[in-house]
């Protein structure tokens, strides 16, 4: 995170107080340093939370009051989510893992501290399956090779499971035989998808898929409703802190089931479904469009009849609904690292919102929005901070505006 990396000083601090936890010079995992994944992974955990707990309050210091940070009974083994790169050393052996920090060189890496332990375990038997089925790892210097990423998805309530099988090229050769046995290993997964990725670039999925078994999505529950959740949709990797901090979201609006919500960068449409339930009306608008295609499927799924989606950049959409005079109680907002943008924010006061619930994943940005806020006439609240990401050292926060009168 942006606070530690341009903070040498805090960076070096937190390492050397994660150094060998467990008084024998030895860290909770073995490729931690190589793999730059886990900051704080040996740093006992309320340590952890008081140095987020820190950086949020000197952050949002003369903006905000910041209430204590919200934990996790078992910070460990949280992400539902879970990607492997695949790649051969220098023997020729097929390895899975991690990019090291800021390089493509791969770490191999059979179980994950932070990682859903079934996820892992599918990946390793992935792994072992390659070389009777004569599937060669894609290398990214030559061109050669299929398989390039693996990327395992775990519903936390329902237990469904997703396998994606990210390849270079559409032909995969035995793939039925493939997913007959990767289902005789595992018969816990529900579906298995082909993704085709050809280009040389760094992002993980491609725009083609095909489903190899099951029904091509998940279906996962998060504070009472149901979510399809597709391999390319957005979907917060860690329920149980998930729910809590959308619980406080909406503790925060204060819904009485009269106001009309914003739901700006809405995603597959979580906590615009999950609002609706004590809103009279939500808008959800979202520009990434299988996002949105999963959105409405949710909506319907929950026997929702109070919620519209709109696949449209979210600060455009506001300044459009601003012009037209079209107003809203309440704007729910959870962008991007990068955070908003003024013209976003500008229509929210131009739409007179009395109340502004703002998820950040990155208090940087945050406390630049709350300034820009400020100037159009809203205060912040109150603040919590809620650690999402155990071990690392990021941080997300939900804040409270209301208009001053």
């Amino acid at each position: 995170m942006e606070y530690f990396n341009n903070r040498k000083e805090k960076k070096g601090s937190v390492k050397n107080e994660a150094s060998g936890r467990n008084g024998k010079g030895q860290g909770l995992c073995p490729v931690s340093q190589l793999c730059g994944g886990c900051q704080m992974l040996d740093l006992e955990y309320e340590k952890q939370l008081r140095l987020k707990q820190k950086q949020v309050e000197e952050l949002l210091k003369g903006l905000c009051p910041v209430k204590s940070i919200i934990g996790m009974e078992n910070p460990f083994h949280y992400r539902n989510k879970v990607h492997a790169v695949f790649s051969q050393d220098r023997r020729g052996n097929t390895v899975s893992g991690i990019y090291q920090e800021n390089s493509h060189i791969v770490v191999p890496v059979d179980k994950c501290m932070i990682e859903d332990e079934k996820a892992d375990e599918i990946i390793v038997t992935i792994r072992g399956m390659l070389k009777s089925f004569k599937i060669r790892p894609y290398n990214e210097d030559t061109g050669y090779g299929l398989l390039r990423h693996v990327l395992v998805r775990r519903g936390f309530q329902t237990g469904e499971i997703m396998v994606v099988l990210v390849t270079a090229s559409p032909v995969f050769p035995s793939k039925h035989n493939f997913v007959k046995a990767l289902r005789e290993k595992h018969p816990e997964i529900t579906t298995i998808i082909q993704n085709i990725n050809s280009r040389g670039t760094s992002m993980v999925l491609g725009e083609r898929e095909q489903v190899l078994y099951g029904k091509g999505y998940i279906v996962d529950e998060l504070c009472g409703c149901r979510f399809r959740i597709s391999s390319r949709s957005f979907y917060q990797v860690n329920p149980v802190q998930t729910e809590r901090l959308y619980g406080k979201a909406l503790e925060l609006a204060g819904l009485t089931g009269k106001e009309t919500v914003v739901d700006a960068y809405c995603g597959i449409g979580t906590i615009g479904i999950i609002a609706s339930r004590h809103a009279g009306r939500v808008i959800g608008v979202e520009l990434n469009q299988d996002a949105v295609k999963d959105a409405i499927s949710n909506g319907k799924l929950n026997g929702t009849k109070n919620i519209q989606f709109y696949c449209n950049d979210a600060g455009r959409f506001l300044v459009n609904m601003a012009a037209r005079g079209e107003k809203a109680d309440i704007v729910i907002m959870d962008p991007p690292r990068s955070g908003s943008t003024e013209a976003f924010m500008s229509s929210i006061g131009k739409m007179g919102a009395e109340k502004v619930v703002y998820v950040s994943c990155n208090p940087e940005t945050l406390a630049r929005d709350l300034r820009f806020m400020k100037k159009l006439g809203y205060k912040a609240v109150e603040g919590w901070a809620v650690d999402m990401f155990p071990a690392t050292a990021h941080v997300e926060t939900v804040c409270l505006l209301s208009r001053i009168k």
